[in-house]
């Protein structure tokens, strides 16, 4: 490898390396401990020095050094792993350099032009993807160590890598950390004892920073049930967080294909850098933190003074800048936070230079003025080119015409334009009641609060502004501020017309989806007058199965009518649709399906927040998954289920602001409230008991709503018993006590415990397709074989780009038939793993053998179909194994046509899974209730071409068996004996056919091959391949499945060779090899 020119000072590595050649410009060296003579005290003393140093010549210990003869200063200029390679560079030298270095009047113009030499080859190495790294040459010398080191494929990207020590119990090893696309490696090597480690990312269960008495901050890996640490003096938290992507990365490409391909920093995995992860995750904290749309990335980012009106004086924060929206967060504890689409700027005034300040104008007659902006004229710039790029003719009118203009696009028959609160309970003005004035104080709070910080999509959010929201939000203005804390409202005017698009493409659609939509539509809020008329019906309707059709892989999920249902109590239809669009894509991620991974990671931040605030309890009730389960529905319904609808919106105010944020909160305030209760309560039944009362308890003395659209709670003939509690004092008391919570702790324990949650249900997924399996199949393979054949083939589904099986992922079906593999991956999988190690047709053969057991012809095979023919294979007897391969060469697996490539790839596209058809699903239900068990007999006739087949596949599967000879020996004398025993059933059968027809008995097996074609049966109608409009007299003739059978059986070779046994533990292990080989390429 030709290195950046470095100088070396000789004198001092005498010790450490040994000449091999030289000449008058160029020497090569070899390190000491290396090749000839290496090992022994000298060797293990320069490994520890190479490997703790990150010496290059650890693993590259040849070298070529630049030297002229009236120098005594020395440049390196190249390595090598092994002597060849070195040489090669050597000889390289000598032809191309040497010849013109002796016209040179120089040393230094000697020196000049070797050194321009070895750059531009370096260089044009470099128009790879290592360009983009930080420093090129110090990243090529440690990817070389990475591949010497760990012998991964060269296709396998190193990201970056880390000085740190690993702990092997209470002693450090010091070492080096490689993070790559798909491993994490560590390396050490210290007075002889080599510590190499290599951990797959999907492999891992827990990620997390720790510390305890040894070490003060370390990080702890989880994975294959062993605890790993590593610690390091500087960048653990750039390691950690290029880890955790790594990780989540890993987990995304495995079982969140779509959300994995619409991240482009992940898209390509030979792309993928330090640089580029680290953006990505700030990009992710940026959209959660203004939730903003997946779109948005993260460009720019200033240090700026912001002048506040309200308070008249400047708070210190950031400048976000991202594609289409502006956005400013305070750093000085004032909770101060205000976003600016790009659509609503209508001007940027020219910089002050003196303040190095810009003002810029939105709609509205409102300014913001930013100050001490280091590189204010370019941001100026870049704002300005922005808005004038996304500027349309919608964009002239105000934020209020552009709602105006999106609703009357929409406005038509089939789609609400009111808010269903305001159609079946508008205020009465009038109404002077005490809680009506209380509504009025409350509106007058806000309109005070809109005056001094502003209204719509750019006004500032304080800590003023989440006062208001725990004291409760108007009923008037709830759909206004739910749309603009979630951000709903950006995504609605930045798509005017497509939700009315989408019902009109959705409406008539029947899928599983809409059949579940129209299940539910009744049990959604039924106490509500809203849901009882078909006005609410229809609306709630439209909205779910204009988000199925949209989503198709959420779909549905139950509680989704629930939220949506209170969603239109509040808001128009449309922004209904907006709103469940950011809590299921944004809000609350992965909750809506069907295995709601988004809410088991959330119930187990859940249970690390009760162990960390909640101690008492704790120590009561050491199991804490008690709590997981009862909170469940609080999660997928912002507590809409289990409280009463007037005081449930309170929650979901607070939700929308906070986020989940504000669901843990809540939680936690439930718990400690009713903390006596739940630790004097002797089971689960009596705390659960405690729970439900207490929510039957709960009012809202505020709230305006006449008992007609009240929620009746459970249990009213109780309620009074027991001290009723006002929500408003629940959620003031829950941010009191636990509003230390941060976000970001939040999102990091997320994080943290997504790994856990997903690694727990594909563990669980694997045992229950095993144990289903173990019930199901009668062959012989452990339960060790079927959990590692599982992961193998759980590998092949999911680790290959673009993969047709993930296309047609249902997880509806039962777990055998969850992940399908298509051609091209069950081709490579059932390489690896067939028995016949030496046979020549594997291809030709995995495509026999996918036709056959796919049973219902949809170009997809699940794990039961594959793991019924592997048993067969491997463990059947002599006579299913035969049959096995006897109707590999019968219709409609041997096809006659020979351009069945391209069709067969065709067919896939056309016949792979798409909508869930019922009908069918239950026909095949029924069919295989009353499949009867196949027998031989049951197997039709094999005729001349298919027999033929069926000869040359034998010779196939035999090639490169030890036992060759004897093998093609036993077959041809099975042939010649089946013809001849065909040749006489059909003479004995047709005594009237014409003398010339007949031949002699005794004809060779090469003559009887010449008459294939004009030899007859009488069976040969009953076969597959026999047509009727065929005279009889050029009939082909056949051979049953029982005189196969019968003949093979006399043939001891053959039946050893197919009893045989396999050692499917080596089979499995060497496939694992190849597929950790063949990751990187995928």
């Amino acid at each position: 490898m030709w290195l950046k020119p470095e100088e070396i000072l000789l004198k001092n590595a005498f010790k450490l390396w040994v000449t091999e050649k030289d000449n008058e410009y160029f020497v090569l060296q070899r390190r000491r401990g290396y090749g000839e003579g290496g090992g022994g005290l000298t060797g293990l003393l320069v490994g520890t020095l190479d490997t703790v140093l990150d010496s290059t010549s650890k693993v590259a210990p040849y070298r070529i050094l630049h030297h002229t003869p009236d120098s005594q200063v020395y440049w390196s200029i190249a390595c090598g792993v092994t002597k060849e390679e070195i040489i090669q560079h050597w000889d390289w030298l000598q032809q191309n350099i040497m010849r013109t270095l002796s016209v040179f009047d120089s040393s230094e113009d000697v020196t000049s032009f070797v050194q321009g030499k070895i750059r531009g080859l370096i260089a044009e190495e470099g128009k790879t993807c290592l360009v983009q790294e930080d420093d090129p040459e110090k990243f090529r010398e440690a990817h070389l160590r990475f591949e010497k080191w760990f012998e991964l494929p060269p296709e396998e990207k190193l990201v970056t890598y880390y000085s740190c020590s690993y702990w092997k119990g209470k002693v450090p090893c010091q070492g080096w950390l490689y993070l790559s696309t798909n491993f994490l490696c560590f390396y050490s090597y210290l007075l002889g004892a080599e510590v190499k480690l290599v951990i797959s990312w999907d492999e891992l269960w827990r990620l997390e920073k720790t510390s305890n008495v040894i070490l003060t901050e370390s990080i702890h890996v989880l994975a294959h049930g062993e605890d790993h640490y590593f610690s390091m003096l500087l960048h653990l938290n750039e390691t950690f967080v290029i880890m955790e992507q790594l990780a989540d990365y890993s987990i995304k490409r495995l079982f969140d294909k779509e959300s994995f391909q619409r991240e482009p920093a992940l898209s390509d995995p030979l792309q993928i850098t330090k640089r580029g992860l680290e953006a990505n995750a700030k990009s992710e904290q940026f959209r959660t933190f203004f939730r903003l749309p997946k779109e948005e990335n993260l460009l720019e980012v200033h240090e700026s003074f912001l002048w506040v009106p309200f308070s008249h004086f400047n708070t210190l924060g950031k400048i976000c800048l991202s594609e289409n929206y502006l956005c400013f967060a305070s750093q000085d504890g004032s909770q101060c936070h205000v976003i600016i689409p790009m659509r609503e700027v209508v001007n940027v005034e020219k910089p002050d230079s003196s303040s190095r300040a810009l003002t810029v104008c939105v709609r509205g007659k409102r300014a913001l003025r930013f100050s001490e902006v280091r590189d204010y004229q370019r941001l100026a710039n870049t704002i300005r080119s922005r808005c004038g790029i996304s500027a349309s003719p919608q964009h002239s009118a105000s934020s209020e015409d552009v709602t105006l203009m999106v609703g009357q696009k929409d406005s038509s028959k089939a789609v609400s334009t009111e808010a269903l609160m305001t159609v079946f309970h508008p205020q009465d003005v009038e109404n002077l009641d005490p809680k009506m004035l209380k509504e009025k104080m409350k509106e007058q709070s806000w309109n005070i609060h809109f005056s001094e910080y502003g209204r719509g999509t750019s006004m500032f959010f304080t800590r003023k502004t989440r006062d208001l929201i725990v004291r409760g939000v108007p009923e008037a203005l709830r759909g206004e501020l739910w749309m603009l804390f979630s951000g709903a409202v950006n995504d609605m005017a930045t798509h005017p017309g497509y939700y009315t698009e989408l019902v009109e493409q959705s409406l008539g659609t029947s899928t599983l989806a809409t059949d579940e939509i129209e299940r539910d539509l009744h049990r959604s809020l039924p106490e509500h007058p809203a849901f009882q008329s078909d006005t609410g019906i229809s609306a709630l309707r439209r909205v779910l199965t204009a988000y199925a059709y949209r989503n198709p892989k959420i779909g549905y999920c139950q509680a989704m009518n629930i939220l949506t249902s209170v969603l239109l109590l509040y808001a128009k239809e449309e922004e209904a649709f907006w709103l469940l669009v950011a809590v299921c894509e944004r809000m609350l991620p992965d909750y809506f399906n069907r295995r709601i991974i988004g809410a088991l990671v959330d119930q187990a931040v859940f249970e690390d927040l009760i162990r960390e605030n909640l101690p008492q309890l704790v120590e009561h009730m050491t199991d804490l998954s008690f709590f997981s389960s009862v909170s469940l529905s609080w999660f997928l319904t912002l507590f809409i289920s289990v409280l009463p609808i007037e005081s449930a919106v309170n929650v979901v105010d607070c939700f929308f602001y906070d986020g989940i944020k504000a669901i843990l909160q809540l939680g936690l305030a439930v718990l400690d409230y009713n903390m006596e209760a739940l630790i004097s309560c002797h089971d689960d039944a009596e705390a659960v008991t405690i729970l439900n009362k207490f929510f039957d308890s709960v009012t809202n003395k505020d709230s305006p709503l006449p008992p007609t659209v009240q929620q009746a709670s459970v249990g009213n003939n109780d309620k009074a018993s027991h001290i009723s509690v006002d929500i408003s004092e629940l959620i003031r008391e829950a941010y009191e006590k636990y509003g230390n919570i941060r976000s970001e702790e939040v999102e990091s324990s997320r994080k943290r415990n997504k790994l856990y949650v997903i690694q727990t249900l594909e563990d669980t997924t694997k045992q229950n397709v095993v144990s289903k399996l173990r019930v199901t199949s009668t062959g012989a393979c452990s339960d060790t074989v079927l959990h590692k054949l599982y992961i193998l083939y759980l590998f092949s589904c999911y680790w290959t780009m673009n993969s047709p099986a993930l296309l047609h992922h249902d997880p509806s079906l039962a777990y055998l038939e969850q992940y399908q593999l298509g051609f091209q991956q069950f081709s490579m999988l059932f390489s690896l793993l067939e028995p016949w190690a030496f046979c020549s047709i594997k291809s030709t053969l995995s495509l026999w053998v996918f036709r056959l057991i796919d049973e219902n012809q949809d170009g997809l095979i699940n794990f039961k179909e594959f793991c019924c023919a592997l048993d067969t294979l491997y463990t059947g007897s002599f006579t299913n194994k035969l049959k096995f391969l006897f109707k590999l060469h019968l219709p409609p697996v041997l096809k006659t046509s020979e351009k069945f490539v391209s069709l067969w790839s065709l067919s896939i596209k056309l016949t792979g899974r798409g909508k869930v058809d019922l009908q069918a699903y239950l026909k095949q239900w029924q069919n295989e209730i009353l499949k009867k068990e196949e027998t031989i007999k049951d197997l039709p006739r094999i005729n001349q071409t298919q027999f033929i087949q069926f000869s040359k596949t034998l010779y196939n599967i035999f090639h490169g068996d030890p036992e060759e000879e004897s093998l093609y020996r036993a077959v041809a004398h099975v042939t010649s004996l089946l013809l001849r025993m065909e040749e006489v059933g059909r003479r004995l059968q047709e005594p009237s056919s014409p003398p010339e027809s007949k031949k002699p008995a005794n004809t060779t097996a090469g003559e009887e091959s010449s008459t294939e074609e004009s030899s007859t049966t009488p069976e040969s109608s009953d076969t597959s391949s026999s047509h009727n409009s065929q005279d009889l007299s050029e009939t082909e003739w056949s051979f049953s499945f029982e005189q196969v059978l019968a003949s093979l059986l006399n043939e001891p070779a053959i039946v050893s060779f197919f009893e045989r046994p396999v050692d499917i533990q080596m089979k499995l292990g060497q496939a694992k090899v190849a597929q950790l080989k063949s990751k990187t390429n995928k």
